[in-house]
């Protein structure tokens, strides 16, 4: 008889486990624990513990070898991440390095990673917008993707939910395009902003310009006290980690109120090759984990699996979870997992200034970063040569400028007295992409990362409608920043490569067909009913608002479902 270590098994066996500690993950792991449900949490990458371990958190620019620059050499070795806005010398650490951590483009795609406990909520730009109708209906008004199985009235209460808990601020706009919520007070315009929004109320019927909304504490609730966070200081340093629990992160919030409950099991340098199918049970029973340290495979078990890995991971982990039942990955009877990914357009910017106003400047940092323009384009008719819209982000100021001409006293004395430069405004677009089936995450046939696991393989790219989206974003705000007296109008096409809006979705999309789609109105497998999937890979569009708001909504709705269905002992 088989010497087998039972004990063993019972120790890594748990009623949920957990793949990612991001965003989603992190609320996955709240409402499972919440529940009652004892759960693991696996995380390929370090612990990150909040707040220690935000090491650059509270220095002086000048403590800074570089004043915050990243250095040539390694913007040289390592450009794809190094193009990322928040990639500096004070945040670096909670990046994934582009030559530690290779994969494929087929074509260009800046895949920006933030793998360690916490994930991208450590560095995310905390806007948070609902989705509205406009946004679920897309599809099948639209005759693109496939529909979605949910409309906003079943989303709507769990974007309440998880709004309370995160702490969103925001005004009550009462826009149909971009729904109100349960939000703390909003962030103010500042004069030039407020300028621009009253004079599209006077020009246009149906362009507004409102506070943006974002996941920061204007003003904590008592529940946010609770979790031992503290109102945003308006520092706005908040890629380095907020010692203050200022902005919504997993380390922040969900993942300790997990740990709280007594049922969380984190386990940090968990790298995820697979999800173990048993073939007799028709479900998925564990998870297998290769140590990032030392490569020793471990399995996992448990009753129900959330995948939150990030988009393209979790997509790599189900194609390369393979079976007799499931050739093709997990759950791929439809054969469309990887395909129909998507992203956010944000190639498209403008500029100008304004010479009015000089009697004002800006005071103090604003962690909203702003003003935000919900979409107005092809909202309720088709009116232009694309299809879909884009919203765009809105933000004004002026700047200090020193006269450096002369030398000797005359130089210092100018040096010492600055003058303020006339108001500077930008925005950038933030365009809905159409999913399209060749726009695909796969596997390499010849290729494996340091752990053996075949690298991801990414393959997509702007369209014609997204060239002419762009072309008509700077055509409007052209003629916006006209009629309203800015000058000095600059249009800018940065040429980025899809990715570098770090909204990445699809692959695993939602669905009423399991021969047409991967997951159900749960977020649940058609075809493997006790996985689920609630990252940016279950999107079946991607609208034009930021997703992260969404999947938190998609997940806690999810894990309510879940636990319901084992009680019920459906699963």
């Amino acid at each position: 008889m088989a010497n087998l270590n039972l004990k063993s098994v019972e120790q890594r066996t748990f009623d949920a486990i957990v793949i990612g500690s991001g965003i989603s993950g992190g609320w996955a792991a709240k409402e499972l624990t919440e529940k009652g449900l004892k759960t693991l949490v696996l995380e390929r990458g370090r612990d990150v513990k909040h707040p220690v371990d935000y090491p650059t958190t509270n220095k002086m620019p000048y403590e800074f070898e570089h004043r915050l620059e990243v250095p040539l050499a390694i913007k040289e070795n390592e450009p794809i991440v190094s193009r990322c806005y928040a990639f500096r010398e004070d945040s670096m650490h909670f990046f994934v390095k582009d030559s530690e951590q290779p994969y494929v483009q087929e074509k260009p795609f800046d895949w920006i990673r933030g793998y360690q406990v916490g994930g991208k909520s450590l560095l995310w730009a905390r806007q948070t917008q609902r989705w509205s109708d406009f946004d679920f209906e897309g599809p099948a008004r639209d005759g693109f993707a496939v529909d979605w199985p949910i409309r906003y009235k079943d989303i709507a209460p769990w974007y309440s939910y998880v709004e309370k808990f995160a702490g969103i601020s925001g005004n009550t706009d009462g826009l149909a395009e971009l729904p109100d919520g349960d939000f703390l007070p909003a962030y103010p315009l500042n004069s030039v902003e407020a300028y621009f929004k009253e004079q599209l109320k006077t020009q246009y019927g149906n362009r507004h310009v409102i506070s943006a909304r974002c996941a920061h504490l204007s003003k904590p609730n008592p529940i946010h006290l609770e979790q031992g966070r503290a109102q945003c200081q308006n520092r706005t340093l908040c890629q380095r980690g907020c010692p203050f629990g200022g902005y919504f992160s997993s380390n922040s919030s969900t993942l300790p109120w997990a740990a709280r409950t007594g049922h969380l099991t984190l386990h940090p340098f968990a790298v995820v090759d697979s999800i173990i199918y048993d073939e007799k049970a028709g479900k998925a029973t564990g998870v297998r984990v290769i140590d990032a340290n030392t490569r020793e495979v471990t399995e996992f078990y448990a009753q129900i699996i959330f995948v939150n890995a990030s988009a393209v991971n979790t997509n790599q982990i189900l194609l390369n979870s393979t079976s007799d039942r499931f050739p093709e990955g997990l759950g791929n009877d439809s054969g469309l997992l990887g395909k129909y990914f998507a992203f956010h357009n944000y190639r498209a910017r403008i500029t100008a200034e304004y010479e009015g106003l000089l009697e004002y400047t800006t005071d103090g940092r604003n962690p909203a970063a702003g003003g935000y323009i919900p979409r107005f384009r092809n909202l309720h008719r088709q009116e232009t040569n694309f299809l879909r819209g884009y919203a765009g982000a809105l933000n004004a100021r002026r700047y200090e400028v020193e006269d450096r001409s002369g030398f000797g006293a005359s130089l210092k004395k100018q040096l010492l007295n600055p003058k303020w430069s006339n108001w500077k405004i930008g925005s950038h677009m933030m365009g809905e992409t159409i999913p399209k089936e060749e726009s695909q995450v796969s596997l390499s046939k010849s290729r494996t990362d340091k752990w053996g696991v075949p690298l991801v393989n990414i393959a997509l790219d702007y369209d014609e409608n997204d060239r002419n989206m762009m072309a008509d974003y700077h055509e409007q705000f052209t003629e916006m920043f006209t009629k309203v007296g800015f000058s000095n109008i600059k249009t800018i096409d940065t040429g980025q490569a899809p990715g570098l809006d770090i909204h990445e979705m699809g692959g695993v999309r939602m669905g009423h067909d399991p021969k047409t789609s991967l997951l159900n109105k749960y977020n649940q497998l058609h075809a493997c009913k006790n996985v689920f999937v609630t990252d940016g890979a279950c999107m079946t569009s991607t609208s034009t608002q930021n997703p992260s708001l969404t999947y938190m909504a998609l997940t806690a709705r999810a894990a309510d479902f879940a636990v319901s269905e084992l009680k019920k002992r459906n699963l």
